[in-house]
């Protein structure tokens, strides 16, 4: 039996060890805070990460407890619609959900071990068999083997998410871009609100006061449209998760010597793309895959290939996204810029349609 040790029991831990063949691996899961979130969150599952689900045998459970995406439109500040894809697909499920079906999801066979991890040792059990750096942005593992140049950077941004119990009114979803701000509204399973917000803010670090920054968020959008006005005025502190957003450096390589990352550790980024979860799930079903199927060596050089360029591609992705959804300054470029290509596909499509009939017509 070879010995893997995974810190972290979120979604990319969880995931890990449920793909992990039993027969042949003796794993261990750490967690600080085992159980779900206090405060509950949705999570968009792509349809990459839904394919990872169905490796795991989780699929058909999370498409029980999500709800699919739909009607949505990017928006400007006062909620009129400047482009409105078709979103097909995705799937949106609580975060809870999500870490109950992969935490049932895991065998008997995994030991859990609760607590916090500190510096790693050189010798003892974290340090013997692979270590699995899952802990998120702010990574002890990560931190232990790539040094202080890796450590998360922070970015100006506040970032407020919550659950409402009200399904989201017809003709509001979507995500309103400001001058500096953004704001989503999303169907969350069980017929509810899922909502979130980022802007600047000199809150935090750490300890951001729940009230404080919901105050700061209904003065930001007070000028707004009226559907996110009444968000928030239904938004309860208890009930909103408060974060400053950080996100990881390019870190070149996800693997050292007795080590590698996945999820959030390895490539924490905005959640502009709305990827975090999605790529942790298939860093996690990847890396289970590479590993159930070789040597240790040669799987974690698969697994570094595979999924380090695509990940930090996707991270430069969203930080340049964030940067467009957040301007300041440039925000009535930006929007002149979506309405001309939205009216420009519109035209485009009633020119096709037009074809068509003629064409149509004439055979």
């Amino acid at each position: 039996m070879e010995a893997i040790t995974i810190i972290g029991g979120g979604i990319a831990g969880l995931a890990l060890a449920a793909g992990l063949d039993p027969q042949r691996f003796d794993v261990a899961i750490h967690e600080q805070r085992p159980g779900v979130p206090a405060v509950e969150t949705s999570l968009a599952m792509w349809p990459e990460a839904q394919a990872v689900l169905a490796v795991l045998g989780v699929l058909p459970q999370i498409r029980e407890a999500g709800t699919a995406f739909g009607g949505m439109a990017l928006r400007d500040a006062s909620g009129t619609a400047l482009v409105a894809p078709e979103v097909r697909g995705v799937l949106g499920v609580s975060r809870a959900d999500l870490i109950r079906i992969l935490d049932a999801a895991m065998p008997a066979s995994v030991r859990r071990v609760e607590g916090r991890v500190g510096d790693i040792p050189a010798t003892g059990p974290l340090a013997s068999g692979l270590l699995v750096g899952a802990d998120g942005v702010h990574s002890v593992v990560r931190r232990n083997f790539w040094g202080a140049r890796s450590q998360a950077r922070l970015t100006p941004y506040l970032a407020l998410r919550g659950v409402l119990p009200v399904p989201v009114q017809a003709g509001t979803g979507g995500e309103y871009w400001g001058r500096g701000h953004l704001f989503g509204i999303t169907p969350a399973a069980g017929g509810r609100t899922y909502w979130y917000a980022s802007f600047r803010s000199d809150l935090g670090p750490a300890g951001v006061n729940e009230a404080e920054a919901l105050q700061q968020a209904k003065n930001r959008f007070a000028g707004g449209a009226p559907a996110v006005r009444a968000v928030l005025e239904q938004a309860a502190p208890d009930a909103t998760l408060v974060q400053r957003i950080w996100t990881t450096p390019n870190l070149g390589s996800f693997v050292r010597p007795g080590a590698v990352l996945a999820g959030d550790a390895a490539h924490g980024m905005t959640p502009n793309l709305g990827r975090g979860a999605c790529e942790a799930l298939v860093d996690a079903v990847t890396l289970a895959g590479f590993l159930n199927a070789g040597p240790l060596d040669d799987a974690l050089k698969a697994y570094n290939r595979q999924r380090a360029l695509r990940t930090q591609l996707l991270r430069l992705a969203s930080s340049a996204v964030a940067g467009i959804a957040l301007a300041e300054r440039g925000q009535p470029l930006r929007d002149r810029l979506l309405r001309l290509a939205s009216q420009t596909a519109a035209a485009r499509q009633a020119a096709e349609a037009r074809f068509a009939v003629t064409a149509g017509g004439a055979l």
